[in-house]
């Protein structure tokens, strides 16, 4: 017996010493949503929608964001995993074909979690490329919530847009935002709210104009910007943007026709004309009403 103490503790301290550098080598996996408003290059709506000039363009300058921002990952995490999920209007606007191939991508916009499908728990941090400002936003370009149906947005009294709303759902999974880059209204509003590295690729000269930086300086900025990132990551130093349970949807659409066929789900109230409020169990399946409220009815 006297034996047997000290061989016991020896092993266990042998398998808590191999556990530690076992669990170091899993791979880094990152989420990345890939708006196209905040693009670097793209200065106007048309080069946002798929029958708009240049629209072939702004493709282009999607794709080389994306794999900008892959390849700074790459280079320091070799091994990571990276999911990319298109999040902008059909949601199929990446030529995907031109991704590293150790990328999964997610096409296509039929899908619940709309700019957040795919991201779970799994994940050590997400990343936003090609962000914009929330709705009403002076000094945004292209500036909105959702749709054009949405005039604003809370989440348990705190105004949020899109980049907020996905924020809250990353945060729910412990997830935290480590990178926003988009236009410098976005870029304020998210850098703010949640405390991330931030990449600004232009100036709202108007709403539906831009102050443009040159595409190649964006993607030398994202490379840096990527690893400013990864190194606060890797130091414990982004705290993700959890609102807890349950959660508040305040949410003001344009018309009041939409505000009264939202009252036909169970649990919806009016608050005024154009404004309607829903307490979600959760953030997930908060994300996902919301998304139904704006992207799937329409008036």
């Amino acid at each position: 017996m006297k034996t047997l103490v000290p061989r016991v503790a020896w092993f266990t301290l042998l398998v808590a010493a191999l556990a530690a550098p076992l669990s170091a080598q899993d791979p880094l996996r990152i989420f990345i949503s890939v708006d196209m408003e905040g693009i670097g290059g793209i200065g106007s709506p048309s080069m946002t929608s798929t029958s708009g000039k240049d629209y072939a363009t702004g493709r282009e300058l999607l794709t080389d964001e994306v794999n900008a921002v892959v390849d700074a990952i790459y280079a320091r995490h070799p091994d990571a995993e990276i999911l990319v999920n298109d999040s902008h209007g059909d949601h199929q606007n990446a030529l995907h074909t031109r991704f590293d191939p150790r990328v999964v991508y997610i096409q296509g916009s039929i899908k619940p979690l709309g700019m957040v499908q795919g991201l779970d728990g799994t994940f050590d941090g997400a990343v936003f490329i090609g962000y914009h400002a929330k709705a009403g936003d002076p000094d945004g370009f292209l500036a909105h919530t959702g749709s054009g149906a949405v005039k604003g947005l809370w989440l348990n009294d705190v105004e949020v847009g899109e980049g907020g709303m996905n924020a809250v759902f990353a945060g729910s999974h412990d997830v935290p935002v480590i990178l926003v880059a988009g236009d410098s209204a976005a870029t304020a509003e998210l850098g703010e709210l949640l405390g991330s590295e931030t990449v600004t690729t232009k100036t709202a000269e108007t709403p539906s104009s831009a102050r443009l930086i040159h595409p190649e300086r964006v993607r030398a900025m994202l490379a840096n910007g990527v690893d400013r990132a990864l190194q606060r990551l890797e130091a414990g130093g982004f705290d993700p943007y959890d609102l807890g349970s349950p959660v508040r949807i305040r949410m003001r659409f344009a018309s009041t026709t939409h505000v009264d066929i939202l009252l036909a789900i169970p649990g919806m109230s009016k608050v005024d004309g154009y404004t309607v409020t829903y307490t979600a169990r959760s953030a997930d399946e908060a994300y996902r009403l919301i998304r139904m409220m704006y992207r799937f009815i329409s008036v």
